[in-house]
C-alpha cells in the first residue's frame, strides 16, 4: 500500500476536495459500528412527526468521512487523526451530496503536524459542517 503524503511535501495553501453521497446504507452502517440507533436515523415514520420531516444522517457520520479522508486519501495512508473541533450548521439528509473540503492553514515541520480547515457542504451549496482538524501526516521511509 503506497504512503500518503509526507510534511515535506505539504504546503499551507493545499487543498483536497471530494463528493459523498450520503445513502441509506451508510447511515444504517454508521449506526451498527455506533450503536447509535436513534430512530431520527433509521426510521422513516418517526423521522416525518419531527421538524426535520425526513430521516437525518448522524452528525458524527459526517465527522467520520472527514476522518477517512484525512486518513486514506489527503494527506492518506499511514495520518494519524488527532483532533477534530467540528460545528453542525444543518442537517444532512439521506441522498445528499456532500462536498468534502480540506485545506492546510498551519505546517509545524518539527512537530510533524498539521491544522487544517475542514468544510462540509451540500448539493445546494449550503454548508453543513465547519472544523479544524489537527493530523501527523505519514513519515516518508
Amino acid at each position: 500500500m503506497k504512503s500518503g503524503i509526507d510534511i515535506q511535501h505539504l504546503r499551507v495553501g493545499q487543498s483536497y476536495s471530494k463528493d459523498v453521497v450520503i445513502t441509506s446504507e451508510r447511515v444504517e452502517l454508521f449506526a451498527k459500528a455506533s450503536g447509535d440507533f436513534n430512530p431520527l436515523h433509521l426510521d422513516d415514520e418517526f423521522a416525518r412527526s419531527t421538524r426535520f420531516g425526513q430521516r437525518v444522517a448522524h452528525g458524527m457520520l459526517t465527522g467520520g468521512i472527514v476522518g477517512g479522508i484525512l486518513g486514506t486519501e489527503f494527506p492518506g495512508h499511514g495520518t494519524i487523526y488527532l483532533s477534530q473541533d467540528i460545528k453542525f450548521l444543518r442537517p444532512v439528509f439521506i441522498d445528499d451530496v456532500l462536498t468534502i473540503k480540506l485545506e492546510i492553514n498551519e505546517v509545524i515541520i518539527d512537530k510533524n503536524r498539521l491544522v487544517l480547515t475542514t468544510e462540509v457542504s451540500n448539493q445546494r451549496g449550503e454548508k453543513v459542517a465547519v472544523g479544524t482538524a489537527r493530523v501527523l501526516p505519514p513519515v516518508s521511509e
